[in-house]
């Protein structure tokens, strides 16, 4: 180890008058700079906890990052889903970067260091409808003496699609020339569904993260809600991920063999399991039903771009799935960064009953 230079701080909720309410008060609609530093220096780690009345709110309410005086945020998220509860459900799970703590996972933690030149700002926005938003946090920092050169500054965008699939018997009727898929079983349709056809493009996967510049991938969350309902073979994970970097054409250098096996897991898994780079947070119900949460993080083993990336994974093999598919994609690069595309509104962004 070496001695440095560097000072540490602290930004809290505390309560100034030297009371107990250590928290801070959003009203509905309102937004509130939770964190002004000014730099050089890093933000180090990050602890929030929150409650409110309001059902769905941790979708509703919104996280965002400013660095060195940009206009556009280069953290903008439902702050659910930037800490691992995409679904709006909380539960204890450990990984290197990202931490839901007990109780019941409602202590959200953040590890990836955040650097910046000249500043760095943080704000929450309520987006709930009637209820205040009670927001207890830590945000670490430390201050150097002089900027870091080079600097790749990090980057969290949230994504959602509900996807635009195919059915059964539409996918037999392709696979087949068109022939009647009527005289096929049902084993044998859902066998077409799950596995036939050929993806030679990429064109229709589900888009994690598009960015320009220079930098390097770090990982996502996904949230898969799983909305076919059948009781045959209902995997929601044969799709591969499929990396482009750098403008290339697709077969892209990085193309995975399905979902799970991007998140390092095998076999279609149904248990929950926290590792400190990938994992399963919440596996979904009998025959992969409901609400499945997955992670992975490239912490040693970044994946660099020079001119641009674009990150993608199937929605089923061929993207045949239907399902509701949402993300936090996180990365660092240099500024100026592309700004993100507006936030979807909140009735599009609520999560889906069920």
């Amino acid at each position: 180890m070496q001695l440095s230079e560097a000072k540490r701080g602290r930004i809290s909720s505390w309560d100034r008058s030297g009371g107990n309410d250590d928290r801070v008060h959003i009203a509905p609609g309102e937004t509130k700079v939770i964190a002004e530093i000014q730099g050089p220096g890093a933000i180090t780690h990050i602890w929030m906890t929150l409650e409110s009345t309001e059902k769905y709110y941790l979708r509703k309410v919104v996280l965002r990052m400013f660095w060195d005086e940009e206009e556009h945020p280069s953290v903008e998220s439902p702050i659910g889903d930037f800490f691992g509860a995409g679904h709006c459900e909380t539960t204890n799970f450990v990984s290197l970067p990202i931490q839901m703590s007990p109780e019941s996972g409602r202590g959200f933690n953040c590890w990836f260091p955040m650097p910046f030149s000249k500043g760095a700002r943080i704000l929450v926005e309520n987006q709930n409808e009637v209820s205040e938003v009670r927001l207890y946090y830590y945000i670490d920092y430390e201050q150097w003496p002089t900027p870091l050169s080079n600097i790749a500054y990090f980057h969290a965008q949230w994504r959602r699609a509900i996807c635009k699939g195919k059915s059964e018997e539409k996918v037999a009727q392709e696979l087949l020339d068109d022939a009647d898929p009527h005289g096929l079983s049902p084993e044998e349709l859902n066998r077409l569904f799950l596995f036939g056809g050929k993806n030679t493009t990429g064109a229709e996967n589900y888009i994690i993260l598009e960015a320009q510049g220079r930098g390097h991938f770090v990982g996502t969350i996904l949230y898969i809600h799983n909305l076919r309902e059948t009781n045959l073979w209902n995997w929601y994970g044969e799709g591969d991920d499929m990396i482009f970097i750098d403008g290339e054409k697709w077969p892209p250098s990085l193309h995975g063999t399905g979902t799970e096996d991007y998140c390092n897991m095998a076999w279609c898994p149904t248990q929950p399991y926290s590792a400190p780079y990938h994992g399963l947070i919440l596996p979904g119900g009998p025959n992969w039903s409901g609400k499945v949460t997955l992670y992975r993080f490239h912490i040693e083993d970044p994946i660099y771009f020079q001119r641009s990336i674009k990150v993608t994974i199937e929605h089923g093999h061929n993207n045949h799935r239907w399902d509701d598919i949402a993300s936090v994609g996180f990365w660092y690069q240099s500024e100026p960064h592309i700004p993100f595309p507006p936030l979807p509104s909140l009735w599009k962004r609520l999560v889906l009953v069920g």
